[in-house]
């Protein structure tokens, strides 16, 4: 068998590049990455290949659902006015007049159309143990995560995920982008 010829210096630079990217994504290539630098035989069979993950499928978000929940903060606590409105010309007592409205407004509105439960049951501060296979969409990791599972750690934040959602329904018709109808006085 003949060898081929050395890669050029700028085809090692994306060589290397793919191959740090490459070690950094698949477990299974850093595995052999450091079975090759211990002075494995190359040609030597390859482990065999994890079922390729398959590609997460998409949905498509509507905006109604967002659309309206903006509405409701806007109806209970003037969220989008507040946001809007500069506070340059406003001193921090009446910021915080302001404030406790729109935090009120904005309690409201979560406690009549959702119910938010903690991710986590620990009191933040708990130490807990995170086995292999736990939920990282539900768990973020922080720190010097190195590694693999269990990791220990403290909790630093529960987490809140939605149980249940309320949202009115939209009547048929109804233009959802319209968020606070311009209001005329007479």
């Amino acid at each position: 068998m003949t060898q081929s010829p050395p890669p050029s210096l700028l085809s090692r630079i994306g060589l290397a590049f793919g191959a740090f990217f490459g070690i950094l994504g698949d477990a299974q290539l850093a595995a052999r990455f450091v079975a090759l630098r211990g002075g494995a035989d190359p040609a030597a069979a390859p482990p065999p290949a994890a079922a390729p993950t398959p590609a997460p499928v998409l949905k498509q978000a509507g905006p109604d659902a967002a659309l309206q929940l903006l509405a409701l903060l806007q109806r209970d606590a003037r969220l989008i006015d507040f946001a809007g409105e500069s506070l340059a010309a406003y001193d921090d007592a009446q910021i915080g007049a302001a404030a406790r409205l729109v935090h009120e407004g904005c309690a409201k509105v979560l406690r009549e159309h959702f119910d938010i439960v903690p991710v986590r049951a620990e009191a933040e501060g708990a130490r807990i143990t995170l086995a292999a296979g736990f939920d990282a969409a539900a768990v973020k990791l922080t720190g010097n995560v190195v590694g693999q599972p269990p990791f220990s750690g403290s909790l630093s934040h529960r987490g809140w995920r939605v149980a249940e959602v309320r949202l009115p329904r939209l009547a048929e018709g109804h233009d959802a982008r319209v968020l606070a109808p311009a209001e005329v006085e007479l």
